[in-house]
């Protein structure tokens, strides 16, 4: 079993090898039942005391993830969320190389009836019919395009697209400076896979996207998470942080934060730019939500300000027009996005001529309209909400109104009871984004996200209420 240990690191070796298979247990990448190695074995393969294991074995047993007999081994608790199978197969002694899984396990609710867990725009809002003709046209008109590779770095009209979006925002680059990839969730890994390696520091805000933590924890960084305020990521902690362990690179997602739904301040972002000067690092600036505000624009991206080329900035588009079409910028300057490039090219040699086309001409015309007649759906869906929360919420559970994007990030009165929650949630064809997969580590936390965009209104409020008095219900009981 392969576990990246960085041995000069602030954590101890016990704590890092039990966070991280917390991780794969709580990911479902080890399965209920799953004998675990013995204590000699993982020491010699990892080349660690049989102490330092033990002590791994006893803090996952303690907090219920393992199951252990003397003679017979360690298991992986039955309670844990699983998937499919379990048992001893040659398969399941494979090594590999993932840490964690979350961001698979988040998306594996497809059957429930009231998916708040997944944060998305219902199908009814989204622009499928224009982009869907124009995809037709592009597949009887122009079907050499599924004969052929594409630019690496992107079509280059859409990408002088995407400039002329970019401008009004305060981003003035080249078309030059432009590459189209899969989504943001193609541009992080790439970034990571570029520029970090075992060992190298990471800050993220606290909580995180948990899509950004899979990819840092895939490469072997040492996360350092920084806690927020109304004002987003605490810029003074971060400093104290820094002077101990100097940044390779600090990722945030500033406006209307996945999942906290918090907008990092002006003044914040100008000193988040400031730190990065300082220490010589990258910012990855992840922008999916910025266009979905309610009532007044969100303060310009901190790329805006950027003269040096310290900030990678993502821009999602699929998350807002057509989430199965994968489409998203990311801007960057000099010998910064040609690696990037490079990288992209050994991932996937381009990313889709079609999917490029078909979201062309609705970005360039019509992109606008579009958004602001979203805002005000999803602004209406969230007053909704809003009101459901205030009638049925029971005491304790509190939370804070976001000024846009998709997400409630409600906080509860504890964090004991939030895995039963879930397992009562789901029976009842409800699911909900439990605030322990936004850290890395076996973290435990009192928040669970809900999405209000994700259904059709009527079904978003029907299922938010038959929540809230579950979870009224659920909490009288750990009273008692």
């Amino acid at each position: 079993m392969h576990i990246d240990l960085l041995r000069s690191g602030s954590k101890p070796l016990p704590q890092q090898i039990s966070d991280t298979l917390a991780q794969r247990i709580t990911s479902g990448l080890l399965q209920p039942g799953f004998r675990l190695p013995s204590v000699r074995g993982l020491a010699a393969t990892l080349k660690v005391s049989q102490v330092t294991v033990s002590k791994a074995y006893a803090d996952l047993e303690k907090k219920g993830h393992l199951i252990c007999s003397q003679g017979k081994g360690c298991f992986v608790a039955e309670h844990e969320r699983s998937g499919a199978g379990s048992g001893a197969d040659w398969r399941d002694g494979y090594e590999d190389y993932l840490p964690r899984a979350q961001l698979w396990r988040n998306f594996g609710y497809s059957e429930v009836k009231y998916p708040f867990h997944l944060a998305a725009i219902h199908e009814e809002l989204l622009p499928l019919g224009p982009i869907s003709t124009t995809m037709a046209a592009l597949v009887t008109g122009q079907p050499e395009l599924m004969a052929s590779y594409g630019n690496f770095q992107g079509d280059s009209e859409l990408r002088e697209i995407m400039r002329r979006h970019l401008q009004p925002r305060g981003i003035h680059l080249a078309t030059s400076d432009l590459m189209i990839t899969s989504g943001t969730q193609q541009g992080i890994d790439l970034v990571a896979r570029t520029f970090v390696g075992p060992g190298d520091t990471v800050y993220l805000e606290a909580p995180s996207y948990t899509g950004a933590i899979d990819v840092f924890a895939g490469r072997g960084a040492e996360m350092i998470f920084v806690p927020m305020d109304h004002e987003g990521m605490r810029v003074d902690v971060l400093t104290r942080l820094c002077d101990a362990r100097p940044p390779k690179l600090i990722y945030t997602n500033p406006t209307f934060q996945n999942p906290s739904g918090v907008t990092m301040s002006m003044a914040r972002r100008q000193r988040l730019l400031e730190l990065a000067r300082s220490y010589r690092c990258l910012i990855v600036e992840d922008d999916p939500f910025s266009d979905l505000y309610f009532r007044t624009p969100p303060p310009p991206p901190i790329k805006s300000m950027d003269e040096d080329g310290h900030v990678v900035y993502m821009k999602s588009f699929s998350k807002v027009i057509a989430p199965g079409f994968r489409i998203a910028c990311v801007a960057a300057e000099g010998n910064i996005l040609s690696r990037l490039i490079a990288a992209k090219s050994a991932s996937d040699l381009g990313s889709p001529l079609l999917t490029q086309g078909a979201v062309l001409p609705f970005i360039a015309r019509k992109y606008e309209g579009y958004a602001r007649t979203l805002r005000s759906a999803l602004r209406r869906r969230m007053e909704k909400a809003a009101g459901l929360l205030k009638q049925y919420a029971p005491p304790g559970v509190t939370w804070v109104l976001p000024e846009g994007g998709l997400n409630l990030w409600l906080q509860l009165p504890s964090a004991s009871g939030i895995a039963q929650l879930h397992e009562l949630a789901e029976q009842e064809g409800i699911s909900f984004l439990p605030g322990d997969v936004c850290y890395a580590g076996d973290l435990p936390s009192r928040h669970i996200r809900l999405c209000y965009s994700q259904m059709t209104e009527a079904g978003m409020e029907q299922g938010l209420r038959l929540f809230l008095i579950l979870l009224d219900k659920h909490l009288r009981s750990l009273n008692q």
